[in-house]
């Protein structure tokens, strides 16, 4: 049974489906979609709803599977009352609804350098939750703070220490909503950060399916190890070339399809469903690990339950 929801000044649709707000465009509904006026709508309501009533913060769905199945929760989508974006002598604040690659272009008329952010897809809130990064510069490379509503409605301010960034992972508590972050950047020819950044899209573009229903990269990159056994990102392995060897580029199954240009890109080539995507990863995993003795690990993030009726999961994980 559900609980009795807050009052909002935002909007709050029930049963609401949620594959046309990704880009893999798949998935079943989720409990509530809960689209908040603004930061203070946004607290008054997570403060009043049932605390054990569990909640999604989802951006604009660019790394996300959402299973058939759909989502048992409240799911929060930030709109334009989170998007503004800020510029001071040598700090860029964006909300976080705003896209990369906007904050990277507003940045970089400014004269600022967040050019790394140009190629990277989806929002801020995304980007710094995963620690996103493209080209050597990751979001810890850059981030001074942000500000986050807690599960029970407070706000909080965290420094990037705080948060604990890595690859592709934070300390940010289940639950909490970024609601922007402040970050710290270089000094910079504007025209010349322009080319900059065309010419990163130039060759995006040349190697990855960029017009294909993709979420980006799929699986992380493995680390490499050390002759002690440590971790050494040095030594980094990349999950494209392991794919390549377990001999799945272009691998299918149902609409799903490993993506011919670049073999680490999930793609819906047409029709699929969030079991085949998933199912296909997971095969993936299995060939790279009967191949390489190496266990992928997943980059995109897959929220939700399964539709029963369609086929069981691959149990190697």
């Amino acid at each position: 049974m559900h609980p009795l929801l807050p009052v909002t000044r935002g909007l709050l649709t029930p049963n609401r489906p949620l594959a046309d707000l990704t880009w893999l465009r798949v998935g079943g509904p989720a409990d509530y979609l809960f689209q908040p006026e603004d930061e203070a709508d946004l607290s008054g309501f997570l403060a009043a709803l049932d605390q054990g009533f569990p909640v999604f913060p989802m951006g604009v769905g660019s790394n996300l599977i959402v299973r058939d199945g759909g989502v048992r929760a409240v799911v929060i989508r930030l709109g334009r009352g989170f998007n503004q974006i800020e510029v001071g002598e040598n700090t860029v604040t964006a909300g976080a609804a705003a896209l990369d690659a906007h904050v990277a272009r507003r940045a970089a008329e400014a004269g600022l350098d967040l050019t790394f952010l140009r190629t990277i897809p989806g929002s801020i809130g995304g980007a710094v939750r995963m620690n996103a990064g493209c080209y050597g510069a990751y979001v810890a490379d850059h981030l001074i703070s942000i500000r986050a509503v807690t599960r029970q409605g407070e706000l909080r301010v965290l420094t990037a220490q705080e948060l604990n960034l890595r690859y592709r992972q934070s300390d940010l508590a289940q639950g909490w909503v970024i609601i922007s972050a402040t970050f710290r950047a270089g000094p910079g020819d504007p025209e010349a950060l322009q080319s900059r950044m065309a010419d990163q899209i130039a060759k995006r573009d040349a190697s990855q399916p960029t017009k294909e229903r993709s979420a980006g990269s799929t699986f992380r990159n493995p680390a490499g190890f050390s002759s002690t056994g440590q971790a050494d990102d040095s030594q980094e392995l990349k999950a494209w070339k392991l794919i390549d060897e377990a001999g799945m580029r272009g691998a299918q199954l149902g609409g799903a399809q490993m993506s011919p240009m670049h073999s680490n890109f999930l793609i819906n080539a047409g029709g699929a469903s969030a079991a085949d995507l998933e199912d296909l990863g997971e095969r993936v995993r299995k060939k790279v690990f009967q191949a390489r003795g190496i266990r992928l690990e997943w980059e995109i993030m897959r929220i939700g339950e399964r539709d029963t009726l369609n086929r069981d999961a691959e149990d190697e994980k």
